[in-house]
């Protein structure tokens, strides 16, 4: 009898030590798992707590390993969106891989965001402004909050953001494989449009209309006043695209970024592009990237105004008084864009 009691005392005393030993372990490791999520903490103006993504699920897991079921039918669109880019760079191998290796200034376009391990390709004329605006406001720890109030001059100033060509060559190659990569686009003539609007109708624009208003009515026009080779101000729009389509222009110089294609800013097939945002979806698509991001909660992509925006009803007005060859040739030069992203030749072109 007392050899049995002296046994249980003695399991007693094991139980309560694998007990306190077990209830140790388990507050070693709630605190580890609380530094791991919680390395670094800002406060937001909303008064919430953001914390920088190390040690959690980064957006790319979150891309293809949804932890929520409703990530899951955007995943499925991006993917097609991923698989017509892949299907057109195999189809046209010989226009798309012309040079293999990339160089530090093909990189420029390419924005990182180290805290949420992405990286975003911007296209002007396709929303950048209020993406850098965005950006600014994630990679800003807690500078900014509200992307509306970044002047739009101060968001493209290039040393505001920090872009792929700043790092070294691993650095590089290491953000490419792990960072989630996505870029917006456009339908092409919508944003030459755009673009044309914008630089070349506007009065405050007088750096475009010095730069190449004036070398395109030199080129184009004949009969030029002296006033308008000098000043370049009132291009018209089968001027600017007589100028596109010049083959001596491209032989000059690149196109200036604002008309420059998809394919030559953002290299989709040499970069493997995990999503692709679209114009025409725009807000669902810049919150979904956001929703991966995990900041969805406290930040929104900005609303925009839609009155003054080109559309394609607009873009068709611009393009009654353009020839059919000059059509045809203009194609020619946007095509890959077309085809990658998934755009149809539009109806008012003039094709036979």
């Amino acid at each position: 009898m007392k050899q049995a009691l002296l046994e249980v005392m003695r399991m007693n005393r094991i139980c309560r030590m694998v007990l306190v030993t077990c209830l140790g372990s388990f507050i070693l490791v709630i605190f580890y798992f609380q530094s791991m999520l919680h390395p670094v903490m800002h406060r937001n103006p909303f008064g919430m707590d953001i914390c920088c993504r190390k040690g959690s699920r980064s957006p790319l897991q979150e891309l293809y390993s949804p932890a929520q079921l409703e990530l899951s039918s955007n995943a499925v669109l991006h993917q097609m969106r991923r698989d017509q880019v892949t299907e057109m760079c195999r189809a046209n191998s010989v226009a798309t891989r012309k040079r293999r290796v990339l160089t530090p200034n093909d990189l420029k376009h390419l924005v990182v965001d180290e805290d949420h391990e992405m990286i975003y390709c911007y296209v002007p004329k396709v929303a950048c402004t209020n993406w850098k605006r965005v950006m600014m406001v994630l990679t800003g720890r807690g500078k900014y909050s509200d992307p509306m109030e970044i002047p739009a001059n101060v968001a493209h100033v290039s040393s505001n953001l920090k872009t792929l060509n700043q790092y070294s060559i691993p650095e590089i190659n290491h953000r490419l494989k792990t960072y989630m990569k996505f870029l917006f686009v456009r339908e092409p003539f919508e944003r030459l449009v755009s673009a044309y609007r914008n630089k070349f109708t506007q009065k405050y624009n007088t750096s475009f209309h010095k730069r190449y208003g004036t070398k395109i009515v030199r080129r184009q026009r004949k009969n030029a006043t002296q006033e308008a080779l000098h000043n370049g101000n009132d291009v018209k729009f089968e001027e600017f695209v007589a100028y596109l389509i010049d083959p001596h222009t491209q032989k000059e110089e690149p196109f200036n970024e604002h008309w420059q294609t998809v394919f030559s800013l953002c290299h989709p097939c040499h970069i493997h592009y995990d999503l692709i945002g679209k114009y025409e979806t725009l807000e669902e698509d810049s919150n979904f990237i956001l929703q991966l991001a995990g900041v969805s909660n406290y930040l929104k992509f900005p609303t925009f105004a839609k009155s003054t925006r080109t559309t394609d009803e607009m873009t068709a007005e611009f393009f009654q008084n353009i020839s059919m060859e000059h059509q045809i040739q203009l194609y020619e030069v946007y095509k890959l864009d077309y085809l990658m992203f998934n755009y149809s030749m539009p109806a008012y072109l003039k094709t036979e």
